[in-house]
């Protein structure tokens, strides 16, 4: 049974193409994406259970059920099969729901996932452990504590994907991420290298590129989209 309804922002004709955020974000950070996706690629940004305009509703907080949203997603929207395309938090969710419902992904592209916590770089999660803790303090008491804890929870407690089940995905993947990416750089390869014929791109830039080197990004996006149309 559906308990919420995803917020998304709809533009352009086409092959589906989903964008899916980062944690603690919404589908406004993809705003330098969607105007040069849409020209190509009917777009879905889609604010994830509890982030943007979307709802917390009842069910579990994971990223789990973060897959399962975006399957009632496509099945409300009519989306048989579509790329998809998820950043840090959002390509762990494109990664979960590749590996659940295959049949649904076109092409997927990973920009900054990571299979594991210690895939982060430690200078970048000891501090996210150490606000788990604190607001794990004050949940109880305070509302904003407690959604604070949640968010910092997903990347605390998740995500655990073996890397070789990867060798399951048989769809054409580009794993994406910057030169200085939280997520440490071998980390990265081993994803790339776990996923039958996956890509390969390093930006020059930080765990954001996509907000922060937007032409570079989207160039790579698209030329690797290009790859997967029929000849």
């Amino acid at each position: 049974m559906v308990d919420i309804r995803l917020f998304y922002r709809e533009q352009g004709d086409g092959e589906a193409l989903v964008l899916l955020h980062g944690n603690g974000e919404s589908c406004d950070y993809f705003k330098h994406q969607i105007p040069v996706f849409s020209r190509h690629y009917h777009v879905f940004a889609v604010d994830t259970r509890g982030h943007g305009q979307t709802p917390r509703g009842t069910k579990p907080f994971t990223l789990s059920q973060f897959a399962d949203d975006l399957r009632d997603f496509f099945d409300a929207h009519g989306i048989k099969q579509a790329h998809v395309l998820g950043f840090s938090d959002g390509g762990n969710i494109a990664l979960i729901f590749a590996l659940r419902y295959p049949e649904r992904v076109k092409s997927l592209i990973l920009n900054g996932a990571n299979l594991e916590p210690e895939g982060v770089r430690r200078r970048y999660q000891w501090p996210i452990e150490a606000g788990y803790r604190l607001t794990n303090l004050f949940a109880r008491r305070s509302e904003e504590a407690a959604q604070r804890h949640a968010l910092l929870a997903l990347m605390v407690e998740e995500p655990h994907i073996a890397p070789e089940s990867l060798a399951s995905l048989t769809v054409p993947a580009l794993v994406i991420a910057g030169t200085h990416d939280m997520i440490a750089e071998k980390h990265t390869r081993l994803i790339a290298r776990s996923i039958p014929g996956a890509q390969l791109r390093l930006l020059d830039g930080d765990h954001f590129i996509a907000a922060k080197q937007p032409q570079a990004f989207n160039n790579a996006v698209l030329a690797f989209l290009k790859t997967c149309e029929p000849v």
